[in-house]
């Protein structure tokens, strides 16, 4: 019932749209406020069964666009409808060309972007038919720089999508076809002496190539829309595209990064574009797994940077646990670990992202290998310590990173040696940082991170908490000089009882932290 007047009013006023030498403002007003009436029904309920929306896409191409909000209004029409072109293929053609010659205008750019993209993305199966058509006019439209620097990275994702449904050998030729002149532009920027111009050009070429890698992926597969099928390619042979592309590029990339290493920026683009290939790819990325590894040992050892520590994480998550790539994971481990040990004594306040980077590393190699600490030129002990100081950084981000490997690192006492050594040794100093942290010199919306410290060694070492606890709340205004003897026994006593319920340990370390601060029952705390 919804639909009638909607079908026989949009009806009406396409036809007085299309039949009018004039357009006049008031048609296209209520042309437009049909079609926002279709995408809130497109995009709140099914239409796939509904015939009027094949009425609808025939509509589409017959409505003047000579009005840009008009137009927007069409190109965003087309993407609500994107899912239901998927399980009407047939209807892609009706509205395709619509969205391709938009791309050449930039007024329509966000519009006429995001509408291919989300065509590519849910349509791709359907679209080998078109995709040299597709590739063409983008590839047209980015060497004509019509859009801005983030539509050009949606374009590229969107191209990203339908490249993923093509042969192997098909998905090779339109790669060579959409990235040489890049390649070409970038071995030519390669070779110039580094300034702002060119810098601006390098990450573009190198943001470009990651967000085409970040959705290209021939051995991805998807739900069909009714739940009960899949919908799959076939299993490609030989190496992955996106993997022969990088070993291609591989030599450029390197000679780029000699010239702009001391340059955060072009490095975090650089490892943007392994990391999202390494994201996309997982197993299929193997084959770069060493020669990576290498560079971004060569990288940290020069200038240490966050970027490459998050990329060395991934490496880690996806591969460490693999006995054919461990060593070259190991090696890397070891050695961004030696590079930024020696970055905390020369002083790591400078230098929080980095910080908060090598925690999460840390964190991630206790998860997926544990294994990366027995080995013997690792220093647990001074890997403990650092992240004890890194408690006490004022960034938010970098003391929950800091939390993190504390909470991933405590059950694992037992089982790794190294750490159940080093642990009992400087165990009662992680224990006075975090009471400091809940005394008042830590944010209050870190407390939670705190608990979860808290619990993680009244789980895994109780007989040594309860004698740290008892020794650490001893001394007079520590760790405030608002609590009592009693408020501070009856502390260490809940904790030490509860050992099951985490939540029960987060609110016994809020109320506490209230006791500290002298907030305890104020106006102020009330929904704390």
């Amino acid at each position: 019932m919804t639909f009638c007047p909607l079908r026989q009013r949009s009806r009406l006023c396409t036809n007085k749209c299309t039949g009018q030498s004039t357009f006049s403002w008031w048609m296209c007003f209520h042309t437009e406020a049909l079609l926002y009436g279709f995408q809130s029904i497109a995009e709140t309920i099914d239409v796939n069964y509904s015939d009027v929306v094949p009425g609808l896409i025939g509509l589409i191409p017959r409505i003047s666009i000579s009005n840009v909000q008009l137009a927007d209004t069409v190109m965003f029409t087309i993407g609500a409808l994107s899912e239901w072109l998927a399980d009407h293929p047939v209807m892609i053609n009706s509205v395709l060309p619509l969205v391709l010659h938009a791309l050449g205008n930039p007024e329509l750019s966000v519009s006429s972007v995001s509408t291919l993209k989300k065509i590519c993305r849910e349509c791709k199966y359907d679209l080998p038919p078109y995709a040299a058509n597709i590739v063409a006019v983008s590839q047209d439209v980015l060497m004509k720089q019509i859009h801005k620097t983030s539509q050009c990275m949606w374009l590229m994702q969107a191209l990203g999508f339908l490249l993923s449904a093509l042969q192997v050998e098909e998905i090779l030729k339109n790669l060579h076809s959409l990235i040489s002149p890049y390649i070409q532009q970038l071995e030519k920027l390669a070779e110039e002496i580094p300034n702002p111009s060119n810098k601006l050009a390098i990450v573009h070429i190198l943001g470009l190539l990651s967000n085409l890698f970040t959705t290209l992926d021939v051995s991805h597969h998807e739900d069909d829309h009714e739940g009960s099928e899949l919908r799959k390619l076939p299993v490609p042979q030989g190496p992955n595209p996106v993997v022969v592309v990088l070993q291609q590029v591989f030599q450029l990339i390197q000679k780029v990064l000699s010239k702009w290493l001391n340059d955060a920026q072009v490095v975090e683009a650089v490892c943007a574009i392994f990391e999202k290939s390494v994201k996309t790819l997982l197993d299929d990325f193997a084959p770069m797994v060493p020669q990576l590894c290498e560079m971004l040992g060569r990288m940290y050892s020069t200038i240490p940077q966050a970027s490459a520590l998050d990329l060395t994480r991934q490496l880690v998550h996806i591969f460490a646990h693999e006995p054919a790539h461990f060593p070259p994971i190991e090696a890397l481990f070891l050695l961004v670990t030696s590079v930024t040990l020696t970055l905390f004594q020369q002083g790591p306040r400078d230098h929080p992202d980095i910080v908060d980077s090598f925690m999460q590393l840390l964190a991630q190699a206790l998860k997926r290998k544990p294994d990366l600490f027995l080995c013997e030129r690792l220093d647990v002990k001074a890997v403990f310590q650092c992240a004890v100081l890194a408690l006490k950084f004022p960034e938010a981000p970098t003391v929950k990173a800091s939390c993190g490997f504390f909470t991933e690192l405590l059950p694992r006492c037992g089982e790794v040696e190294p750490v159940g050594k080093v642990v009992q040794e400087d165990g009662r100093m992680l224990l006075i940082a975090v009471l400091e942290a809940i005394g008042g010199q830590a944010s209050r919306s870190l407390m939670d991170c705190f608990a979860d410290i808290l619990f993680a060694l009244n789980k895994h070492c109780f007989s040594l908490l309860s004698m740290w606890i008892k020794e650490a709340l001893q001394p007079p205004g520590f760790p405030s000089a608002r609590l009592s003897p009693e408020q501070k026994d009856t502390f260490s006593q809940q904790i030490l009882r509860e050992r099951v319920n985490k939540r029960r340990v987060k609110e016994m370390v809020k109320e506490f932290t209230l006791l500290c601060r002298g907030l305890h029952g104020t106006d102020y705390t009330a929904d704390y």
